[in-house]
């Protein structure tokens, strides 16, 4: 049973830079550049046919227009107990537009609606038992973030291993967007 998601792909150029913000962070475990992304819509846990229906219905979104995503800060999720530390993405009309579609599509392929609010993002690493403060300090001492801008010229549907997350993905169906 493939545990799927829909995602944007990070270019290996920008994966790298983001890299560089490895380390530093005890206690953290960083995610391979490779498996850098922006997640649209977590799918989760379905037999093949639901998973042959769901990329079916994706078809029907590759009509949406290419656009450009710039990463502006660091963050982490979790608050006092956090869990991931990532690279945030700038306010984008068309990646909301992408993203809800995502969901109308999905929602009407018989998934249940996603429950979190999107927060597009790019995880770096996931945490466990860190301290709230020792990650405020990693954020503060990495310096200013050097925004980083990337064209977005196709969306995927990813596949992972069941677990804890972080990787390797597997891009089952690549979806270009139109010009």
């Amino acid at each position: 049973m493939p545990r799927l998601f829909t995602g944007l792909e990070i270019p290996p150029d920008t994966g790298f830079t983001l890299s560089l913000k490895r380390g530093g962070l005890t206690g953290a475990r960083w995610i391979d550049p490779e498996d850098y992304h922006v997640t649209l819509r977590f799918i989760g846990d379905v037999d093949r046919n639901r998973a042959e229906d769901v990329a079916d219905s994706l078809d029907f979104l590759s009509n949406s227009l290419r656009f450009t995503l710039r990463l502006t800060h660091l963050g982490a999720f979790g608050g006092d107990k956090p869990r991931a530390l990532y690279a945030g993405v700038e306010p984008n009309e068309a990646l909301i537009r992408l993203q809800a579609a995502h969901e109308r599509m999905l929602q009407r392929a018989g998934l249940p609606p996603e429950g979190r609010k999107f927060v597009p993002h790019v995880t770096l690493a996931r945490l466990r038992g860190i301290n709230a403060g020792d990650v405020a300090r990693f954020i503060a001492e990495a310096g200013r973030f050097e925004p980083i801008t990337f064209s977005v010229s196709r969306f995927v549907l990813f596949s992972s291993k069941e677990g804890v997350g972080g990787g390797p993905y597997v891009v089952e169906h690549a979806y270009p967007l139109a010009a």
